[in-house]
């Protein structure tokens, strides 16, 4: 067989195993990690002998560090800090800096003393799983649905510490190949790469920003490959300045666009998480397959000892020492403490690295990636099928996916933004009316202006982290198209519009009423003519306390908002079914304002009670109020 029929073989069968792998893991609802791994190692030559590597020769040194840099580009432009309080920017650039020192002084000594490796090996392994892995954390914090600040925390330290581990890693390297063990030249290569890097990928990608945004004729399937030639093209220049510098200059890159919102950039996400999955799958493929199977069973019960001192003394004392005096809960910490799995940059970098020392003539290079493999597998496996039932009983999980993006700045818009915000919800709202934003402002609320359905804007805010979308625009129609698109596009947990049950299109839900006049309750609460009270469903009245409550809203009286039960709080949906014990916050139109005390008509007393309104008599009749 001639080698070109064996390269087409090799990468036709590993884009399959990877993707069968890919579908496999959504189905099984594991880390797609995992079943790579299985895949490349029971095909690879101690396996099955399906996928041989080493056809690839020194194509496999080439196609790594590309693939790489895609994958870094990708988690750059996906990181969104701009929601982040300072104190969970504060604990992230500690864990990112603070942290990966610890790590790999910490790390060295445990696998010199109890690994057995010689102090440089030991060090250089260190080196290699400072880095965690956001192609693993980022789908498994999807599937767990932790709380916010914890899921932008890990996926920020797994996108943020990997060119730095990396560099981190190749200097440690060149310490070994020169058996120069200075202190200063370490930190100075690493400085070194990580500013050419910085620097390149931030001029880089403000330029390309301008040239999309002037270059209008592009269409959109050119822009996205105008981006990838980029971002390859300064990747490659930045090694020729300074080797290693690549991997920063794809962050940096990725989170420079993000920064200057360059057009289309939801189109050129989507088009890079697609290219940056094909790469996970054959990536890790190819180089699980290259893994000896025999190596892994030499390290013994010490390579075992090694990488758990790693995960459950080192990572804890990180994580304890990198939030020392935030606001984390100890639950919030130990959650931190247990999710570290290492990924992509952590195996490609191991495996060129025991390439290097072969040739370089020094042994343990295939050790040191059997640990690191080991290390990637043990902490994926572990971590990776526990999360759930961890954050579960750490009570770390969302309720639901929180959170509600408002579209529309509306009277009704606003005051339900304040009632739900000052109920501990995170909330955003957008319009395309720059009066009614500059009010909704006033509100504290962090509102964002669109010229129209501008679903950048939308991914900006924060509708793939929000698990509500509401649209309460004055026109019902709009508000129907609105989250029509917004549940094609981004499939939120729970998309609500304000509009009649007739109107409302399949998959999404008609918000608060069927009798909704939106305009009505707009002039209303514009007009100061409405009270919000609070009513809980009582177990013993809870019967005529509902057919009392739905004639109060077939009237039109009554306007219910919110309904809070164990489970959580959340918007009204039309038709909604009432249970003993919910707590309904509710408008009640009061067409004499002017007749209430003052306190109850201006601020929005969130915490007006006026239950009584809805207490019914012996004979339910909405014209008793």
């Amino acid at each position: 067989m001639d080698s070109s029929t064996q390269l087409t073989g090799l990468f036709v069968i590993t884009v399959v195993l990877g993707i069968g792998a890919q579908v496999a893991a959504q189905w099984l609802r594991l880390p797609s990690i995992v079943l790579l791994l299985l895949a490349g190692i029971l095909c690879g030559p101690s396996g099955l002998g399906l996928v041989h590597p080493d056809i690839l020769g020194d194509g496999l040194e080439v196609l790594v560090p590309l693939c790489v840099a895609l994958i870094l580009f990708e988690g750059g432009l996906s990181l969104d800090l701009s929601r982040a309080d300072q104190d969970i920017t504060g604990s992230l650039w500690k864990l990112v800096t603070v942290g990966g020192l610890i790590t790999l002084v910490a790390g060295a000594m445990v696998a010199h003393w109890i690994g057995d490796f010689p102090w440089r090996i030991a060090f250089l392994y260190a080196s290699l799983v400072v880095v965690t892995g956001p192609t693993v954390v980022g789908p498994l914090l999807r599937q767990v649905g932790v709380e916010h600040k914890l899921a932008v925390i890990l996926e920020g330290e797994g996108v943020l510490i990997d060119p730095i581990g990396a560099i981190l890693a190749v200097v440690v390297l060149n310490v070994v190949l020169e058996q120069d063990l200075g202190v200063a030249a370490i930190a100075t290569g690493v400085a070194q790469r990580l500013a050419t890097g910085a620097v390149i990928g931030g001029v880089g990608g403000w330029l390309l920003s301008r040239f999309l945004r002037w270059a209008w004729f592009l269409e959109d399937e050119l822009r996205n490959l105008v981006v990838l030639a980029v971002l390859w093209g300064l990747v490659w220049l930045s090694q020729e300045m300074v080797s290693e510098s690549g991997l920063m200059t794809a962050v940096v890159f990725g989170l420079m666009l993000r920064w200057c919102e360059v057009p289309g950039e939801r189109l050129l996400r989507r088009f890079k998480g697609q290219l940056s999955t094909l790469s996970i799958s054959v990536l890790f493929v190819l180089l699980a397959a290259d893994l000896s199977i025999a190596s892994l069973r030499e390290l013994g019960g010490a390579g075992i000892l090694t990488v758990l001192w790693l995960m459950l003394v080192i990572r804890p004392l990180v994580v304890a020492v990198c939030t020392w005096g935030s606001d984390l809960s100890w639950q919030q910490k130990a959650f931190l403490s247990w999710i570290a799995p290492r990924g992509i940059v952590a195996a490609s970098v191991a495996s060129l690295f025991a390439i290097t020392l072969t040739n370089a003539g020094i042994s343990g290079g295939d050790a040191i990636k059997a640990q690191v493999f080991l290390t990637i597998l043990m902490t994926v496996f572990a971590q990776g099928l526990t999360a759930r039932w961890v954050a579960t009983k750490l009570n770390v999980r969302a309720q639901g996916a929180s959170g509600v993006l408002i579209a529309g700045c509306t009277p009704l818009g606003r005051l339900l933004a304040r009632l739900l915000r000052d109920r501990g919800e995170e909330v955003v709202m957008i319009d395309t009316d720059a009066e009614a934003v500059e009010i909704a402002r006033k509100e504290h609320v962090p509102v964002y202006l669109s010229s129209a359905l501008d679903l950048n804007i939308l991914q900006e805010a924060g509708i793939t982290q929000l698990g509500t979308y509401l649209a309460v625009t004055k026109n019902t129609e709009v508000n129907a198209v609105l989250a029509q698109r917004v549940l094609e596009e981004f499939h939120p947990p729970r998309v609500l519009a304000a509009l009649s049950l007739e109107e409302c299109p399949l998959g999404m839900s008609a918000a608060f009423t069927s009798q909704l006049s939106i305009k009505a309750w707009n002039q209303y609460i514009a007009t100061e003519a409405v009270r919000i009270g609070e009513l809980v469903i009582e177990e013993e009245q809870s019967h005529l306390q509902r057919d009392h409550l739905d004639a109060l809203i077939r009237s039109g009286k009554v306007l219910p908002l919110l309904v809070e039960r164990p489970e959580g709080l959340r918007i009204v949906r039309a038709n909604e079914e009432w249970q003993p014990g919910d707590r309904l916050i509710y408008l009640l139109h009061n067409p004499k304002p002017h007749t209430l005390p003052q306190a109850l008509i201006s601020g929005w007393p969130v915490n007006t009670h006026v239950e009584s309104v809805l207490v019914p008599s012996e004979t339910p009749s909405p014209q008793g109020t």
